[in-house]
């Protein structure tokens, strides 16, 4: 079973998609990845085999390395 999460707004997006793949997760995932635009307009994937908690994880890497 797979499920699509979008987000167009000015808020941050990756809250906004992490909790919409939390909500689909009972489907049954066995990945995960989000897409987002960088400041400067690259699109930056991170994905993740398991549940939506080793994407998280990632993400969190990911961002204490960008900073």
């Amino acid at each position: 079973m797979c499920g699509i999460v979008g987000y167009i707004g000015n808020k941050p997006a990756q809250p906004v998609l992490m909790s919409g793949l939390k909500r689909l997760e009972y489907r049954g995932y066995d990945s995960a990845g989000v897409t987002t635009l960088s400041p400067s307009g690259e699109a930056v994937l991170v994905r993740a085999k398991g549940k939506v908690a080793e994407l998280e994880a990632k993400l969190a890497a990911r961002q204490t390395l960008d900073t």
